[in-house]
């Protein structure tokens, strides 16, 4: 999906118009670099948003009669 902004199945819709190309292992390395980059920066991006909510994250704590809102 981050590569084409929707799911795709198939390496059919690849190629621009007109170009004709054949699936190999260039196409296939292509796609597997794209696709490692891409779990690089969600990981480093995942990394920066858990080290933010950790410092800023407390336990809470109620007492006895206190008034609390439920889900």
């Amino acid at each position: 999906m981050a590569l084409y902004g929707r799911r795709c199945r198939s390496p059919v819709g690849w190629f621009e118009v007109g170009e004709v190309a054949l699936i190999g292992t260039k196409l296939v390395h292509e796609a597997m670099e794209k696709v490692l980059l891409i779990r690089e920066r969600l990981r480093t991006s995942q990394s920066r948003q858990k080290s933010y909510a950790d410092v800023r994250r407390r336990d809470l704590e109620f007492d006895v009669h206190d008034w609390v809102y439920l889900r």
